[in-house]
């Protein structure tokens, strides 16, 4: 691989954990990404504003979004769980920020979802904060789509359903009432609850070295929403190993980086729990 440096060789070249699914690499995602097979998805969640000491590590937001749109097959989508840092008195508004980015490179905001978690309160001159932007950004039309059911609460019940239709011959809409019986169930709405804590988002109690993991139930409704069985699933930050794990629970090919070494540790203990056949590479 003529004309790149020998750390950026070594990091693509040769992956620093693998399984039969996937491949966890250490290093910055800006430098790994671009050596990467394309992909059907990413889920992820990037170190918000300054809310987190993150090993010192910098995270160069607007390189890692160019990454993954050049990385993105079409009708592939990114999963992209956010929030804002409150400073002076006001929301940064980064999330924002960082949406219109991902427009301005060619994704489509294909839906603007809420990650609401339990939380006890704290006490601010404001309401609590109970939620997280999970942005889901397609490259064109998303390519799949598994969405999650629930049930109707009222199944079976008649109810009247209205839609309009033509009054010949006076060529005049009229609304016109049908009694339709509800169904059994219905597609979830787009605002998620998970519980978090302790035993709650994980019970993998070495995931909580890490300072902000997310459900390990948030990332596989994802990993089943906007892929199938054999697609190739995307980390570029995977921290304590979350995405990665619940590939493997899911039968999904996967790739991931992490550029903390300590974080790469503690993700390869919990994908070789699911996994089994966790290989160092180096």
């Amino acid at each position: 691989m003529s004309g790149l440096p020998s750390y950026f060789e070594k990091v693509i070249m040769k992956p620093y954990y693998e399984t039969k699914l996937g491949k966890l690499y250490h290093g910055h995602c800006c430098d790994i990404i671009p050596g990467l097979p394309v992909v059907d998805l990413t889920v992820t969640s990037p170190p918000y504003d300054d809310l987190r000491n993150y090993k010192g590590f910098d995270f160069d937001f607007k390189r890692t979004a160019r990454a993954l749109f050049k990385q993105t097959k079409p009708g592939g989508a990114v999963v992209w769980v956010v929030s804002d840092q409150t400073d002076n008195g006001s929301e940064t508004g980064t999330s924002f920020k960082q949406a219109l980015y991902f427009k301005y490179l060619g994704f489509n905001l294909h839906d603007t979802m809420l990650f609401k978690k339990n939380l006890a309160p704290l006490n601010h001159n404001r309401y609590e904060q109970e939620f997280e932007y999970m942005f889901v950004f397609s490259k064109g039309k998303p390519k799949t789509f598994n969405p999650i059911r629930i049930p109707c609460r009222y199944f079976g019940e008649k109810r009247d359903s209205f839609f309009s239709e033509t009054d010949e011959p006076n060529r005049r809409l009229r609304s016109v009432a049908r009694r339709k019986s509800i169904k059994s169930s219905k597609i979830k709405g787009n605002i998620w609850e998970y519980q978090v804590g302790s035993n709650k988002s994980t019970k993998d109690k070495i995931a909580f070295e890490h300072p902000a993991i997310f459900p390990e139930s948030l990332a596989q409704d994802h990993i089943l929403s906007w892929s199938d069985p054999g697609d190739t699933i995307l980390d570029p930050m995977c921290g304590s190993g979350t995405t990665p794990k619940m590939c493997e629970v899911n039968n999904r090919k996967w790739l991931a980086c992490e550029i903390s070494e300590e974080y790469c540790e503690i993700a390869a203990k919990r994908i070789q729990s699911e996994a089994g056949d966790l290989k160092l590479c180096y």
